[in-house]
């Protein structure tokens, strides 16, 4: 069937066929992973880059007139708070898509609501409270340090650093200040839960199918660092290898443990609305309690990242992978 891959570019001048060079060039980018994953399983694909201006893309997709768009879409014009408007813009001019709605979108992004949202639903989540911009932080007695401050509307552990964790009011306000001015958005100030840190990879939407749990390991965290998935321990290589972080698969957790963990997941894929495919961020204490830190309605799927890697521990290659998120989203819609 006709599949039509969006996703963000910096060539937005680039057609159909540029990419495709670069998918056949087995350039590693998620958006060509997917490609060559649809294209393998017979797919007829055209590939449209989403770049400063939202009338080219839509005239491509008109043109083509997909039976789906699988939506890579992170950010509009590098703002990644506008990610959610694009699945809206979908939905408005009848395209059925892949992944989670604009509300989803919207609210999974806001780290704040997130939370509330959990608690709610009798998710434990850790304290916090929220720093606007131009105010200065009154930190809430029951918020105990250390404390983690976060920008409120950034994922991939953007804004996130060893300087992140601040010990005293001092350094809190220092903090949040760089926020404010550095990301220009409100800061989410939160109790930093020290313990295992843990991802969950979920596909489905009624029935929800939980992957293997990814733990990330920190080998060589000296007693000066705080052992947090910082942007550097996520995404640079070189960084990682230093420290000796990895993504391994968790081990040592119990059966009850893990079912634990899997009825909280499940619950929070379905309190943020997340549809076909989602990531939990998890805390867990040293006394097997489960902190869920965040969800991530749209997590890095390509082919040998964790997301995958969890997919074909659980017997899905990844063309399967990818076609799975397909079928799911094709009979949400019918259902």
């Amino acid at each position: 069937m006709k599949v039509a891959v969006l996703f963000d570019t910096l060539h937005p001048d680039w057609e159909d066929a540029d990419y495709k060079k670069e998918v056949e060039a087995k350039v590693e980018e998620a958006e060509y992973d997917v490609a060559r994953a649809l294209m393998a399983k017979g797919h007829d694909v055209l590939m449209i880059g989403m770049g400063e201006e939202l009338g080219p893309p839509l005239e491509r997709l008109a043109q083509f007139q997909p039976k789906l768009v699988f939506n890579g879409c992170e950010s509009f014009r590098g703002h990644a708070r506008h990610e959610y408007a694009l699945a809206g813009v979908l939905e408005m001019h009848g395209y059925r898509y892949t992944g989670s709605s604009p509300t989803a979108l919207l609210v999974a992004r806001n780290k704040s609501l997130t939370k509330k949202i959990l608690a709610y639903h009798g998710i434990r989540v850790p304290a916090f409270a929220e720093c606007h911009l131009g105010e200065k932080p009154m930190r809430p007695s029951e918020l105990r340090f250390p404390l983690i401050v976060k920008p409120l509307l950034e994922d991939a552990s953007v804004g996130i650093a060893q300087a992140s964790v601040v010990e005293n009011d001092e350094d809190l306000s220092e903090r949040v200040k760089f926020i404010h001015e550095k990301f220009r958005q409100a800061a989410i100030v939160e109790e930093l839960i020290e313990g295992r840190e843990l991802y969950v990879g979920l596909v489905g939407n009624a029935t929800v199918q939980l992957l293997p749990i990814i733990e990330m390991t920190f080998g060589e965290a000296d007693n000066a660092e705080h052992r947090i998935a910082t942007y550097k321990a996520k995404w640079d290589e070189e960084y990682r290898k230093r420290k000796k972080i990895k993504n391994v698969f968790a081990k040592g957790l119990s059966d009850e443990l893990t079912a634990k963990i899997g009825d909280i997941c499940t619950t929070a894929f379905h309190a943020l609305w997340l549809q076909d495919y989602g990531r939990v961020d998890l805390r867990l204490t040293h006394d097997d309690e489960v902190y869920v830190l965040e969800i991530n309605p749209n997590p890095f799927v390509a082919f040998e990242h964790e997301m995958a890697n969890a997919a074909e521990k659980a017997g899905m290659a990844y063309d399967a992978f990818i076609q799975r998120i397909v079928d799911e989203a094709l009979e949400r819609d019918h259902g």
